[in-house]
């Protein structure tokens, strides 16, 4: 039997408001079926902070211009924006005989390879999700899982202003320092770590590709 297949639509580099895409997902989880292809979407934000369900105010220090926007994957604060990629990972879990555990897993895994590829070397915690490099963390992971379907995704820091980390906790840590492939001697631009990062993921998930440009369904 061939290995599932996961639309990858690439939606440009144009940063896309958050909460249309973020209703597009939802309206997504809710209407599949059966015989619906798992989905990947690749694209970037305009600047937003989105806070989990775990999170707290307290962890917002000072958002000035940025808004903050409370959504309902699992997690705590943190930052998107230009330079940054957004995979949205819509999967079946149990059409791909994982669960949510083995999703994180796969999801860090194909961060780290895809770093590994750059000579960076990455690694992830078993206490705290994500993708690091040294003492610093360059991947984020955030999940929703509702019937057995995923929504939500990665970010992985690709090109951009870390400034407004700083104001936050990020992911509900005090001082944690947040790095980015450029800074690390890795590619600037984000078609080739999307490129790198689709293949890993269709690894690390055991899923095939079909692939195609779109606009973003809000």
């Amino acid at each position: 039997m061939s290995a599932p297949l996961i639309e990858i639509t690439r939606f440009g580099w144009a940063p896309q408001p958050y909460e249309p895409v973020w209703r597009a997902m939802q309206d997504f989880a809710e209407t599949r079926d059966d015989d619906t292809h798992d989905a990947l979407w690749l694209l970037n934000h305009a600047p937003v902070f989105t806070q989990g369900k775990n999170g707290r105010a307290e962890h917002v220090l000072a958002p000035r211009d940025i808004p903050v926007v409370p959504i309902d994957r699992g997690g705590q604060v943190t930052y998107h924006g230009p330079g940054q990629i957004m995979a949205y990972v819509m999967v079946d879990l149990r059409r791909l005989g994982i669960g949510i555990r083995s999703l994180v897993t796969a999801l860090e895994q194909a961060m780290v390879a895809t770093l590994a590829g750059y000579d960076i070397d990455a690694f992830a915690k078993a206490d705290a999700p994500g993708v690091y490099v040294g003492d610093a963390k360059i991947g984020s992971i955030g999940l929703r899982v509702r019937q057995g379907t995923s929504y939500h995704g990665l970010a992985l820091n690709v090109d951009m202003d870390l400034e407004p980390f700083s104001r936050i906790d990020p992911c509900g840590y005090h001082g944690l320092a947040m790095t980015q492939v450029s800074d690390l001697g890795g590619p600037t631009s984000l078609d080739v770590v999307a490129d790198d990062l689709s293949t890993q993921l269709c690894r690390t998930l055991n899923v095939r590709a079909a692939e195609h440009l779109g606009a973003v369904p809000i």
